[in-house]
């Protein structure tokens, strides 16, 4: 069973609210550097902020190890012309980002256009330039599991990073049902690539509990669950955890 201060060190600990503000972000990375009193060996994985934020985000967390991620790519639904999504992409890595976490455009793969979508991700990965690209999925827009097993497949094609299943903003977030579908494309990705691909639920976990059962999910599938292979997104579970501890 997985204790608490491990899953904490999972998390993309996360503000996308409409109303943040800089002082927001400096409390999250705060927050992210040192979440539980007197133990300053427990650290969040990353912060996961607007764009607007991310040099703020870079300046709280410099020299920690705790990285920046930010959403970008018209977040949360990519309606907007590709260029503009490729230059929120450059300007949030240009301001420090160091993880990218992006939605895929739902209109082009539902109606068919997956060479379309190919292009697009592929343009937002080489915007990333050294930072790692996290495709968010929104699984729950998705028909079924076959649309997702082609949806993962297309972002790996593209040069994914990581695998996301949700914005937090759609229907519902992610399920475990959903994450294993991840889990199985991301594993089988990397046995016939060599690369390291990882795996990231977000929406919708809030407890210990939640974020153990997939923790759990994640060992069936990777020698030992680790930051570089596996996140939780969150913006509420941290005090859950802070409380087991």
């Amino acid at each position: 069973m997985a204790d608490p201060a491990r899953l904490i060190g999972l998390l993309d600990l996360t503000t996308l609210g409409p109303t943040d503000t800089e002082a927001d972000v400096e409390a999250l990375a705060a927050r992210a550097l040192a979440p539980v009193p007197g133990h300053p060996e427990i650290r969040c994985a990353a912060v996961c902020v607007w764009p607007n934020f991310a040099a703020t985000a870079a300046r709280a967390v410099k020299g920690s190890g705790v990285e920046v991620a930010c959403v970008a790519g018209a977040f949360p639904f990519s309606q907007s012309p590709l260029a503009v999504k490729v230059a929120e992409v450059a300007a949030a890595v240009e301001a420090g980002a160091t993880e990218i976490d992006i939605a895929i455009h739902r209109g082009l793969f539902l109606s068919g256009r997956h060479d379309e979508l190919r292009e697009e991700i592929a343009a937002m990965k080489a915007a990333c330039g050294p930072a790692h690209l996290k495709v968010i999925l929104e699984t729950c827009d998705l028909p079924d599991e076959a649309a997702i097993r082609t949806a993962c497949r297309i972002a790996l094609e593209s040069g994914t990073d990581f695998l996301k299943t949700s914005t937090g903003k759609g229907k519902h977030g992610a399920t475990l049902g959903h994450t294993r579908i991840l889990l199985e494309e991301a594993t089988a990705w990397t046995t016939a690539t060599g690369k390291l691909i990882g795996v990231k639920p977000a929406g919708g976990i809030r407890n210990t509990g939640d974020a153990r059962a997939y923790h759990d999910l994640a060992a069936e599938f990777f020698p030992e669950v680790t930051a570089a292979n596996f996140r939780i997104g969150a913006s509420t579970l941290l005090d859950d955890l802070i409380a087991e501890i």
